[in-house]
């Protein structure tokens, strides 16, 4: 198994994503989830250092692969990208998608947190509306307890119809019962006793569509005005937008609906420390004024105190280049020899270390801090309606902070 030349050249675009199976038997197993979720560190913990990993096809999204063998059998792991929904609204949740729905895996297997199940869920019954087969890992058990959340995954795989398996990835607990469950699966499948009811508009839309299941919805979530489904949309007054409104909606119910009684919070207040940090940093009073002085604070301490190690190593640096030449000049050697080595190349790297190291020593940890407090996400909420009149989402602010720091830096040091 692995990644060839082919598979990640020109013709890897029109063929899809490659995946060489030691032998027939072989199955491709999915690893899904939501970001944040141990998908990787379950990914890890399955296959070991045997791990393959490239792009995918076209994109600049990394993929990995990886070997498991069970009783017997070898399973291809596949960790494809993070992602909330199978509606793309970013590169990675669009390969993510695409290898779902592609009808390549044999298996899907969607990685939850326990602690916040409810939300998992959505993608859990967008997958299930793909393929029966898949299974549910209910990962961060650990984690769940410590905050005083138990889960009645029993109660869960019944309403559902899908194995679910409780874990502690990181510690290797649940892996053999994974395996165990997973062999099944893959022997004798699963009849999912859950689907999601979309409003008639919509899924008449998607009988039109000519398409079966969840692939009937993703498709008109393009709005391709030729698509018959989409023609009927337009005819009942839903456009794009409310399309993608109400499709959310009726996950989001669905998954209401199908998680009541299964998750008992034993300490009622245990998330309301969140909530409060959820209304104080997601509010329209203070949502964006506190994440612009924290964005202006992040980029002042990266540019400003970027300076002071940017000017030692500067220093450091050109106190080696002025012994260099003095030794290289007591010697017999050409003088443009060493010039092109010491003022060329070395004088180049050291500019570039001394400018560009710095600020990313000091802006990557700060934006580390954020995002495992977890206000980064917030912040991707607030910009979202901003950045989906740009026909994108609130994720790409992220991103746009990143550039907004590099061309802030290069111009300081400039």
């Amino acid at each position: 198994m692995g990644l060839t030349g082919r598979s990640t050249g020109a013709e890897a675009i029109d063929n899809g994503l490659i995946i060489k199976k030691q032998s027939e038997s072989d199955k491709i197993i999915a690893l899904a989830g939501n970001p944040n979720v141990g998908k990787s560190t379950l990914f890890n913990e399955l296959t070991g250092m045997n791990q393959h990993t490239g792009n995918w096809p076209g994109k600049t999204v990394a993929n990995a692969q990886g070997c498991c063998s069970y009783n017997g059998v070898n399973y291809i792991f596949v960790d494809i990208p993070g992602s909330y929904s199978l509606f793309p609204h970013s590169a990675e949740e669009e390969v993510a998608g695409d290898f779902i729905c592609s009808g390549i895996p044999d298996a899907v297997a969607v990685v939850c947190s326990a602690s916040c199940l409810q939300r998992n869920m959505n993608l859990v019954m967008q997958i299930a509306g793909v393929t029966e087969n898949i299974i549910i890992c209910l990962n961060l058990m650990d984690e769940a307890e410590k905050k005083g959340i138990s889960v009645d995954y029993r109660l869960l795989e019944e309403r559902l119809g899908i194995p679910v398996v409780p874990m502690c990835a990181r510690n290797g607990v649940g892996k053999d019962e994974f395996l165990k469950e997973l062999e099944k699966l893959v022997k004798n499948g699963a009849k999912i006793k859950y689907h999601i009811k979309y409003n008639p508009e919509i899924e008449k839309a998607a009988e039109l569509n000519g398409k079966k299941g969840f692939n009937a919805l993703r498709e008109l979530d393009g709005f391709d005005e030729e698509n018959d489904g989409v023609k009927y949309l337009l005819s009942q007054g839903i456009d794009a937008v409310k399309y993608r409104d109400m499709t959310a909606c009726a996950t989001i119910e669905a998954a209401d609906e199908l998680c009541r009684d299964i998750i008992d919070k034993r300490d009622s207040k245990s998330d309301e420390k969140d909530r409060r940090l959820d209304r104080l940093f997601t509010s329209r009073k203070t949502g964006f004024l506190i994440m612009g002085m924290l964005l202006i604070a992040v980029f002042w301490i990266t540019i400003v105190g970027a300076n002071i190690p940017s000017n030692m190593l500067n220093g450091l640096f050109t106190d080696i280049e002025v012994r260099l030449l003095a030794f290289f000049e007591k010697t017999e050697i050409t003088p443009w020899i060493y010039e092109m080595l010491i003022l060329g190349m070395y004088r180049v790297v050291a500019w570039v270390v001394s400018v560009m190291l710095p600020p990313m020593a000091i802006f990557f940890p700060l934006f580390t801090i954020l995002e495992d407090s977890g206000y980064l996400p917030r912040v991707a909420f607030n910009l979202d309606k901003c950045f989906r009149k740009c026909r994108t989402c609130g994720k790409q602010a992220l991103t746009m902070c990143q550039r907004n720091k590099n061309s802030l830096g290069n111009s300081e040091d400039t």
